[in-house]
């Protein structure tokens, strides 16, 4: 494997799940997003990239099959800023074909980063996303690009596999066998007919959410689960009551590791819940989620966690398997999976930028396709957002979801480039589409 001159390297540890999976809406793409003060200049965007890319050289790859394994090979090709134009999070990954597996885009005030999830997390294409956008202000406003704490490492630690890194062969958890065990609660929506996403965000003030938090006693992230849940089980029919809910939320490995990868690097832990266990308040299901938070969140729970994830790949037999044969294992895997996990939640985290650049910057968001629901949450000064991508062609969760954020005395704005439901894109008429949606689905 080459380091310095990125000639190839091989998958990470949960990279290796994603070109078997990326199926139909599951494209296995996220998006994040940065929203500007004034619309974007495609030039200046473009030179932007194109240094960043310098200090971001592995991500200039495409993926290959091996006998074995995928490997990611170096390109000559430079991507190049369009337009946006095609649905969000839109396939990266085509077998058989050497495409990049990131695209840069924009939309009036909008900078787009999707990413192929093999590529590296969500984590890590905020990196990415935070030193375009310092780069692309210092070339049209002329700030300053001071070095940032998130973004000193070198360019070999940026690439670093840091599940092979940290893995060791000690206790590893068992929660993966428990999912693909489990039958939890299937949420049921209608779907769009060709399969494409639909991007559904609403923004809240992160100061006014912390605030019902504390007066809850807990924090933004368990209250943020919990309103997930009673969301969800106010969608249910009584019948599904029998099937447990359950949320599946990822961790950032790098808070209990030391390292800089941009790479993969989360784990997961799962928040389970009884709908018949619900009484109608959210006091109900606050214990149970803080207790599954305190439980799993353990320093040696998380180790046990990560070689448990690491453990597949390491494993002799695996390793012997042809590439077609993985691939297959992998997709059956993946189904059961998914058949134990209701939803997800990934709190993308508070985004920190130098802050000469909040006066150009109006917030940050982010977005993962998947073949259920996924809400990704992300935190830029006082602005909260949580932003959804589906196939989804209806939104009674998130709208369930909003109505209930409204009800706790919280301002909500929310957008969505899902036409056919009546929504609006925020960059069309923001305050048109606002009145529409809210007085269409708010009940207002």
């Amino acid at each position: 494997m080459a380091t310095g001159n990125y000639k190839w390297y091989k998958l990470d540890n949960a990279a290796t799940i994603v070109p078997a999976t990326a199926r139909g809406s599951d494209t296995r793409v996220f998006r994040v997003t940065c929203e500007l003060k004034e619309d974007v200049d495609a030039e200046y965007l473009q030179e932007a990239l194109d240094e960043a890319l310098q200090e971001f050289p592995h991500f200039n790859v495409v993926l290959r099959k091996g006998f074995f394994w995928y490997y990611l090979d170096s390109t000559d090709q430079r991507p190049k800023v369009r337009r946006e134009e095609i649905p969000a999070c839109s396939p990266l990954f085509f077998s058989g074909r050497r495409s990049i597996l990131y695209r840069v885009s924009y939309f009036r005030r909008r900078i787009n980063l999707e990413m192929f999830h093999a590529l590296a997390d969500g984590t890590g294409g905020f990196l990415f996303m935070k030193k375009l956008v310092m780069i692309y202000c210092h070339m049209r406003y002329g700030t300053a690009v001071p070095p940032n704490e998130d973004i000193l490492s070198s360019a070999d630690e940026k690439n670093k596999d840091a599940f092979a890194h940290f893995y060791s062969r000690e206790k590893s958890s068992s929660q993966l066998w428990k999912m693909m065990s489990m039958k939890a609660y299937q949420i049921r929506q209608d779907k769009d007919d060709n399969m494409q996403n639909h991007l559904v965000e609403g923004t809240v003030s992160a100061r006014a959410f912390v605030e019902v938090a504390h007066r809850y006693h807990t924090t933004a992230g368990i209250l943020t689960v919990a309103l997930y849940i009673e969301a969800v089980i106010k969608s249910m029919a009584i019948k599904d009551y029998r099937y447990p809910l359950v949320v599946s939320v990822p961790v950032n490995l790098r808070q209990y590791f030391p390292s800089d990868t941009t790479r993969n690097f989360f784990g997961v832990i799962n928040i389970e819940f009884r709908a018949e266990d619900y009484d109608g308040t959210l006091e109900s299901i606050l214990p149970s989620v803080r207790a599954s938070f305190d439980r799993q969140l353990s320093e040696e729970n998380i180790r046990a966690t990560m070689n448990g994830y690491s453990a597949l790949q390491h494993n002799v037999i695996i390793k012997m398997l042809p590439l077609f044969l993985k691939d297959l294992g992998i997709m059956f895997f993946s189904h059961l999976t998914r058949k134990g996990t209701t939803a997800t939640l990934s709190n993308l985290g508070r985004i920190q930028m130098p802050e000469e650049l909040a006066q150009y910057i109006d917030r940050f968001s982010g977005f993962m396709s998947t073949q259920n629901m996924q809400i990704c949450i992300s935190t830029y000064n006082d602005k909260m957002v949580f932003g959804a991508v589906s196939a989804y062609s209806e939104h009674r969760v998130l709208l369930g979801f909003f109505r209930k954020l409204r009800s706790l005395g919280l301002s909500v704005e929310i957008a969505s480039n899902d036409y056919d439901a009546g929504f609006g894109c925020r960059e069309v008429d923001k305050d048109a589409v606002l009145s529409e949606m809210q007085s269409a689905h708010t009940g207002e």
